[in-house]
């Protein structure tokens, strides 16, 4: 596996490999590699000839700034990581690399920045589309991977790709769990041991509002959730929503629908984690 640092260089590796006719699979990451990247990485070297990953920690879509200087960075153990499972290359610059200049553009979503996490963190999803826009135009790539545990990210960069035209193919795969239930993340690493056993409850908290889907109205649901999540110590429930999975608007009605998402951002101590599931009612 090559490890690729400067913009001038990933151009010239990718044009190359496109000109000898290569197709490149690319997941693009923040680091601190878990298996839910592992599993993407694992399919693109199944399905491209030439799979790139990128490494790069990026400042515009942290609207806390002790977030972005605490996310975890683990490049060494990332680099090991990489090299069992079929990464051909490593893209990892710096910022100073990636934005040699002021970003100015500005991007909307419309309504899918009014919910749950456009709501809670404004202007992250222009700084999440800055950096993938300009990572897809130096990578090139034939397929992209993106993990459905970012779930609203995935809508804003499907909105990216199309409003854009960008030539690729995005491909989303489900979350990978800890046998408990918790959705594998980054910022688990900076959960301590007892921090770690209390995440699990979101996962729980979901479970539970699956089971009440056709018991109960959705306000009661989510009235119920949060009371469940107000009796954990060291939890506090940022939202808990039960949307459209398409549009990730609020549902109202559930019987209207053949599935939904639950979705769910909480704060366990200092370190903010999201998880949601679709759910098929039909299944219920």
């Amino acid at each position: 596996m090559e490890v690729i640092e400067q913009v001038g260089t990933i151009r010239q590796t990718v044009q190359a490999l496109r000109c000898s006719g290569k197709t490149i699979g690319f997941v693009p990451t923040m680091g601190a590699l878990h298996e839910g990247h592992l599993q993407l990485l694992r399919a693109s070297a199944q399905e491209n000839d030439i799979t790139i990953c990128s490494i790069f920690v990026n400042p515009t879509q942290f609207n806390n700034p002790d977030d972005y200087k605490l996310y975890p960075r683990t490049m060494e153990e990332d680099i090991a990581l990489l090299k069992t499972v079929g990464c051909n290359y490593l893209f990892a610059p710096n910022a100073g690399e990636v934005y040699r200049e002021q970003t100015l553009l500005q991007f909307s979503f419309g309504v899918l920045e009014t919910v749950m996490e456009g709501e809670h963190r404004p202007g992250h999803f222009n700084g999440v589309a800055t950096i993938v826009g300009k990572l897809f135009n130096l990578v090139q790539p034939h397929k992209a991977y993106f993990g459905q545990k970012d779930l609203q990210q995935v809508a804003i960069v499907r909105q990216l790709v199309n409003g854009l035209s960008f030539n690729l193919e995005l491909v989303c795969y489900p979350t990978v769990r800890e046998t408990d239930g918790l959705a594998m993340s980054s910022r688990n690493k900076r959960l301590n041991e007892e921090q770690r056993q209390i995440a699990t409850h979101l996962y729980k908290a979901l479970q539970q509002a699956k089971a009440e889907l056709k018991q109960k109205p959705v306000a009661s649901i989510k009235q119920s959730i949060a009371e469940y999540l107000q009796s954990i110590n060291q939890v506090a429930l940022e939202y808990f929503e039960i949307a459209d999975p398409d549009t990730l608007q609020p549902v109202e009605d559930v019987s209207k629908y053949k599935q939904v998402a639950l979705c769910i951002a909480a704060f366990v101590g200092e370190v903010r984690l999201i998880d949601n599931i679709i759910v098929n009612l039909n299944e219920v």
